[in-house]
């Protein structure tokens, strides 16, 4: 066993801040291309097809890291949270 190694735990609270943060890096770079951004991105959560997303400032290889079931409750929440 490698004692000399720090493990990083993440906690539920910060990957659901990832999961935020990168849904808004991936908006501001379609937007940056000169793209809707919500539809390319309810494009790519509808398919599964990543060139929805552009590879601008990696965002599509961003994106694709996180499962779109992810994605969809990130925005769920977001949407319930700004009605409040």
């Amino acid at each position: 066993m490698d004692t000399g190694n720090t493990i990083k735990f993440q906690s539920v609270k910060e990957e659901e801040d990832n999961v935020s943060q990168i849904l808004h890096f991936v908006y501001e770079a379609l937007k940056e291309k000169g793209h809707d951004p919500v539809n390319q991105i309810v494009g790519y959560i509808m398919s599964g097809d990543p060139t929805f997303i552009t590879s601008y400032k990696n965002a599509r290889n961003l994106i694709t890291k996180v499962n779109r079931d992810e994605l969809v409750e990130e925005l769920l929440v977001q949407f319930i949270n700004n009605k409040k």
